[in-house]
């Protein structure tokens, strides 16, 4: 196994010198033209066929033939809301060179296409070489360069973890991830690991860890000496067979990305220490491959949790609460000002509101409308769902206190995010996310693959609801 190069270097994500000779890249909408344009660049444009369609590209000639700037169409309105980060399609279509975007028509329009163009940017390039874009963005007037570029940073983590597989990314490299992570910003990293999780008092993270050859754990990180304490739970599944609940094999091919909470999380955290946001931060990480194996933990276990409540095992699939459960008992013992759990957790979830938009889950209407007002300011959709209190019988099993799985599959997303709830009692505001963690197809800023989802509208809502 090859050492992860946690958070590489990478150019291609970074802004243009700010004083760097540029090319124009016009936005254009409908029929209106750049006043610059030549007439003869204009006719160009027509005889072209460019008709500023959304994403469509006409390179512009100077009179020596070298390329002079490119007009980029916004379209209407309406096709833009049907997605984000339109101009990042021109950095993967534009010559190599450096660019500033002219047309820009607001201050959160630049800040989009300031991140969107670095998004753009990003290929997982751990296994095959391939080609990054070669244009290279000015970062837009009045846009704070070193925000995106962090932010571009983190999401970038994420991705690359999400992406590496299995047998290069079990429990021991992602705590590699949190160590690396931790070094690079001062950070300090305790884990408790295999037969000690029993004795520490983490019996529900063990039982679902055990059967793998790697040993599961618990990853502690934090950082900050004064302010508001905000915690972050991740589910750090880093690979799920389903247990001898075994899932088939069409559902087992995307399960490299059920760690994707722990790689959102540690992408959200470095955002956070990157940008030296005045709050205290701790990050839990339970890391377990749930595998197949005599010790396997099994259906009709009872377990006793961290909390005290009792766990009937029903489903040895539905593994993720589980282990975040223990760690939100933890959390939940130092009462912080916000505990925030991000997981890969129901299938349900994406039958209900699909790849693009996580639901998330809290009791708090002011911190729900923070998130709500930062997820459409940022472009990082989010939807709130309920509580839904009268489905709290469906998680009593009788013999024990709670089901892991009840029956029925109806509300999976909800009965989940209830379980988890039940592990979070002296802390007044908590959130957990229903997180997909993957790009089907590729979107303008967003390959195909791992992909971070709700930490953007976190990190923008924060100074709001922790009053930074």
């Amino acid at each position: 196994m090859t050492a992860l190069p946690f958070l590489p270097d990478r150019p291609e994500m970074r802004f243009a010198p700010a004083n760097a000779a540029s090319l124009p890249l016009w936005l254009c909408e409908g029929d209106a033209r750049p006043e610059a344009l030549t007439p003869a660049q204009s006719a160009w444009a027509t005889a072209q066929g460019f008709t500023a369609a959304l994403g469509q590209l006409c390179l512009l000639p100077a009179e020596d033939g070298a390329v002079a700037g490119a007009l980029f169409g916004m379209g209407s309105a309406a096709k833009r809301a049907r997605g984000r980060f339109a101009v990042a399609e021109a950095a993967s279509s534009l010559p190599e060179g450096n660019w500033r975007i002219e047309g820009l028509s607001s201050a959160a329009e630049a800040e989009e296409a300031a991140l969107g163009w670095l998004l753009e940017g990003y290929r997982y390039r751990r296994y095959a070489a391939g080609s990054t874009p070669k244009a290279r963005l000015i970062c837009p007037e009045g846009v704070d360069a070193a925000r995106p570029e962090i932010i571009a940073e983190g999401e970038a983590l994420t991705r690359d973890l999400i992406n590496t597989p299995a047998n290069d990314l079990g429990p021991v490299e992602l705590e590699g991830a949190a160590r690396a992570l931790a070094a690079r910003h001062g950070a300090h990293v305790h884990t408790v690991e295999g037969e000690a999780l029993l004795a520490q008092g983490f019996p529900l993270i063990h039982a679902v860890g055990r059967a793998s050859t790697r040993a599961p754990r618990l990853i502690d990180l934090r950082w900050g000496e004064s302010g508001p304490e905000l915690t972050l739970v991740g589910k750090g599944v880093c690979f799920d067979t389903g247990g001898l609940d075994i899932k088939p094999a069409a559902s087992m091919g995307l399960m490299k990305k059920d760690m994707g909470g722990a790689a959102t999380v540690l992408g959200l955290a470095h955002m956070i220490m990157g940008l030296g946001l005045p709050l205290r931060l701790r990050v839990l990480i339970p890391a377990v491959e749930n595998a197949v194996a005599g010790d396997a933990f099994r259906p009709q276990d009872i377990y006793t949790s961290r909390k005290g409540l009792t766990v009937e095992i029903n489903n040895t699939d539905a593994e993720g609460r589980l282990v975040l459960a223990d760690a939100l008992a933890l959390a939940d013992e130092e009462a912080p000002d916000l505990i925030l759990c991000m997981a890969t957790l129901t299938g349900a979830a994406r039958v209900a509101l699909g790849p693009d938009v996580p639901p998330f889950y809290t009791d708090d209407d002011d911190l729900a409308g923070a998130l709500a007002r930062a997820a459409v300011q940022v472009a990082d959709p989010l939807w709130r769902m309920p509580f839904w209190a009268p489905y709290e019988a469906m998680i009593e099993p009788g013999i024990a206190d709670l089901d892991n799985a009840p029956s029925g599959g109806m509300a999976g997303s909800i009965t989940a995010a209830l379980f988890l709830r039940r592990f979070v009692t002296e802390t007044e505001r908590f959130a957990h996310f229903d997180i997909y963690g993957w790009q089907p197809a590729a979107k303008p800023g967003r390959p195909k693959g791992g992909v971070g989802q709700g930490a953007r509208a976190i990190l923008a809502a924060l100074p709001e609801v922790l009053g930074l």
